[in-house]
């Protein structure tokens, strides 16, 4: 008989395990990780806002999966447990933060300087260039923390370290992808839900909008100096 896999109550005969666990409730758990570090404001939720009003839902996603692809690389060193990944990143975590704040500022500067775009319009260069360079910003400024990959390690070692043999090698899988999956999800519902709004504010509010997020965006760049300084 196939060892049966527990769901709650209900026992699935068949389903693969991780020590009585399995791999669905692992990639669900790692899901609702993903979504816990993506929901919190922070920079990346603030270019996701902006950039959904300023060029609509697609350039906020873009830059929201981004950002859930940079989690998803700290999560799967996480979940391997590629230690001396982990020590050098460690070791140069200062200066990836200075770099990060620095970039940070740039892009403060950038949207500052922003006029208010038209609605259906993105960045020069068109929506499928301006998609991937928002792509790219968001990933690299989310793989500028290092400090990241700590929580990571700290959750998927509860999980990981505890796997059966015949699992080990589909469960980093199962853990990666919940925390893409999760982080994705929420960068889909932030976007769309502010691009729904995009109408209601005219080129006057765009500008204000672009004021303030370059502030904040500022504000946190500035913060992670102090913190590291």
């Amino acid at each position: 008989m196939p060892e049966a896999g527990r769901i709650g109550f209900i026992a699935v005969a068949g389903l693969p395990t991780i020590d009585g666990m399995p791999l669905l409730d692992v990639f669900l758990s790692s899901l609702v990780i993903g979504l816990s570090i993506a929901a919190p404001v922070g920079p990346i939720g603030i270019l996701v806002i902006q950039r959904s009003l300023g060029h609509g839902p697609r350039a906020g996603l873009a830059t929201g999966l981004g950002a859930a692809t940079a989690d998803a690389v700290y999560g799967a060193i996480g979940a391997c447990g590629v230690h001396w990944l982990v020590q050098a990143l460690v070791a140069v975590r200062v200066p990836l933060v200075w770099a990060g704040a620095a970039f940070l500022l740039w892009m403060a500067w950038q949207i500052a300087r922003a006029p208010a775009a038209g609605h259906g319009t993105g960045a020069s260069g068109g929506p499928a260039r301006s998609g991937w360079r928002h792509f790219v910003h968001t990933f690299a400024l989310t793989l500028s923390n290092p400090a990241t990959i700590l929580s990571f390690i700290a959750v998927f070692g509860a999980m990981a370290g505890r796997s059966a043999a015949t699992v080990a090698a589909t469960a980093p899988v199962a853990m990666v992808a919940g925390v893409f999956v999760g982080s994705a999800l929420w960068w889909l519902f932030l976007s769309t839900a502010v691009g729904l709004l995009r109408d209601r504010f005219d080129a006057r509010w765009h500008l204000r909008i672009n004021r303030i997020s370059a502030a904040v965006l500022a504000a946190f760049a500035l913060w992670q100096i102090a913190a590291v300084s």
